[in-house]
């Protein structure tokens, strides 16, 4: 907490939400967000007609690209066009990375963001091939590892 003197001299406290307010949590890190509730508030909109499909089925080419050739294919059906299978894409950011992110094409190419001692943060993205609707459905924190300390 930081203090600041008032007009009449009396010291207050002051909230700091910031990370230093933690007492020595320097290495705090946020955790993973979920965007399921607001993929659902959009999806209802345009169930209801108060959002057009083009309006949501707008996917840049590079993410259609990249859905057909390494994304994730899941068992869940778009929830727009109810056509095909959503795939899942997930790009990863931080430093040392180009400024539009790394495309991570498998399980083991994340594990090894996770692996390194910088701080990175995926990016999960559905994606329908048919329809071309597409959600941010995650964001979760990789990486970060600090090397284990040697005894001896």
């Amino acid at each position: 907490m930081a203090r600041r003197d008032d007009s009449d001299g009396a010291a207050t406290r002051r909230s700091s939400f910031g990370t230093a307010s933690f007492g020595g949590m320097s290495a705090f890190r946020g955790g993973l967000v979920d965007h399921r509730m607001a993929r659902r508030a959009t999806i209802n909109e345009v169930q209801r007609g108060r959002l057009g499909r083009e309006e949501v089925c707008d996917a840049h080419p590079e993410l259609m690209r990249a859905a057909r050739s390494v994304g994730k294919r899941t068992e869940a059906i778009c929830p727009i066009c109810e056509e095909d299978n959503l795939v899942l894409v997930t790009y990863v950011f931080g430093p040392r990375l180009p400024s539009h992110g790394r495309l991570a094409a498998d399980n083991d190419e994340l594990a090894a963001f996770h692996r390194r001692p910088e701080e990175y943060t995926a990016y999960v993205v559905e994606t329908c091939c048919s329809c071309r609707w597409h959600y941010l459905v995650r964001a979760l924190p990789i990486g970060g590892q600090r090397g284990r300390r040697r005894v001896g």
